[in-house]
């Protein structure tokens, strides 16, 4: 891995939570993606308000999820490993110009009312073929904007922006369909995305912490797979999210419906319960930014404690308490999903961190096509708590499973600690080197 010759740290900047803006190139990504991301969810949440409005079906919001991360299941193996051999900063340059292509698309097709169902499917796919390729590379290049020590302050304030993004976002959505309609907040999505390809534009190259790439060759995701496999470190983690993932991140579906159907609330109120629940996450990745090391406990408590959180969502009888669990399962969900991507990053390979986290997003982001109609039709049929209860059985298991196979209780070698750990990769086994 090469150094950077200069960061120019800004003492004025907290050594603490944010300790990573003090490196230039982090604070651009950060700036941009802090707009980029609100807009992004007033695309998510005003297109799945649009097909509610068009069906009042949860096994059609389902159906979106899949059409929207499908292509994450086909693709994400191969775009990972596009991503460890690609240049990142310009590989995000051409993925975000086309997002915001997408979202303008969208915003057109309302507004001339050409908005069908075949039509929102369909550009809902061309952002799942996007996100494909966005989520590694964005992932892994956050690696190669601070040096290893701050690697996991910079996992978590990535995340604070993305859920940050959940508190505003989901909010505007609402507050713009009913003033405008569902067209213009497409439109304020691509106008969004001028803000992340600024910053990419202006990011020094001689500033980054880059790593080795991965030359073109055959066999490459198989490779990747194998090494994950041999490594239950990472594998045990990308299981967990597997089964988190399929039942339990299908918010936009379960969620809508849970506040619309059993607590009798609008489309406002389903807003503000997500924004709620965003807030919580925001929380929850502000306290996980303090930490200078992840643990195998960590990431199960965390777990456990998503599936809790979200039975108490699914048990609250009124608007009251269903903002009160709301923001304990934010708070709990994205601590769950800052450990197991802190873990991933800090412990893959350089020449295989793209391909790790391709295969996490595929597991995460991929298994939605099958959770998503799964847990949409249950809460057809049976209600909208029991998706919820669905999810918290799942969080629960996945618990279980870290329990079970990962090293508990912990001792003081299950630590990472990024500042005395860095990951070799020699003959294709991993091999962690300790100072």
């Amino acid at each position: 891995m090469t150094t950077a010759t200069s960061t120019s740290p800004d003492s004025a900047i907290d050594n603490g939570t944010f300790r990573s803006l003090r490196h230039r190139n982090f604070r651009l990504f950060f700036s941009g993606q802090l707009v980029s991301q609100t807009g992004t969810w007033l695309t998510m949440i005003t297109q799945t308000l649009l097909v509610l409005s068009l069906t009042k079906s949860g096994l059609t919001l389902g159906l979106l999820l899949a059409a929207q991360f499908g292509p994450v299941l086909l693709l994400g193996a191969w775009a990972g490993a596009v991503a460890d051999r690609a240049d990142k900063r310009r590989l995000l340059i051409r993925v975000q110009s086309l997002a915001m292509l997408q979202s303008a698309l969208l915003g057109i097709s309302v507004l001339t009312h050409h908005a069908t169902l075949p039509v929102i499917f369909a550009l809902a796919a061309f952002q799942g073929v996007l996100t494909a390729f966005d989520n590694p590379t964005r992932r892994s290049f956050v690696v190669e904007m601070v040096p290893p020590e701050d690697l996991p302050n910079a996992v978590s304030l990535n995340s604070a922006v993305m859920t940050g993004s959940r508190v505003v976002g989901p909010a505007a959505a609402g507050a713009l369909v009913v003033a405008v309609g569902y067209g213009w907040p497409f439109l304020i999505d691509a106008a969004s995305y001028l803000a992340v390809l600024a910053g990419l534009w202006l990011m020094r190259d001689e500033d980054l912490y880059r790593a080795e790439r991965t030359p073109k060759g055959k066999g490459q995701v198989r490779d990747g797979l194998r090494y994950i496999r041999s490594e239950p470190t990472l594998l045990i983690p990308i299981v967990m999210m597997a089964i988190i993932g399929t039942f339990a991140f299908n918010f936009s579906v379960t969620i809508p419906l849970f506040v619309e159907k059993s607590l009798g609330g609008s489309t406002e109120t389903f807003t503000w319960v997500f924004s709620v629940l965003s807030l919580g996450s925001v929380v929850g990745a502000l306290h996980t930014a303090k930490r200078t090391e992840v643990t195998p406990r960590q990431l199960v408590s965390a777990s456990a404690a998503f599936g809790i959180t979200m039975a108490m969502l699914a048990a609250a009888p009124s608007l009251g308490p269903a903002f009160g669990a709301a923001f304990l399962l934010g708070l709990a969900s994205i601590s769950f999903m800052t450990a197991c991507t802190a873990m991933l990053q800090l412990l893959a390979g350089p020449t295989y961190r793209g391909r790790v986290l391709a295969i996490q997003s595929m597991v995460f982001l991929g298994s939605t096509p099958i959770g998503g109609p799964i847990v949409g039709w249950a809460s057809d049929v049976g209600g909208p708590h029991v998706g919820l209860l669905i999810g918290a059985a799942a969080c629960l298991l996945a618990a279980g499973v870290g329990v079970r196979i990962l090293r508990l209780p912990e001792s003081p070698e299950d630590r990472v600690d990024p500042t005395t750990t860095e990951v070799a990769v020699i003959d294709d086994e991993a091999v962690t080197l300790r100072d």
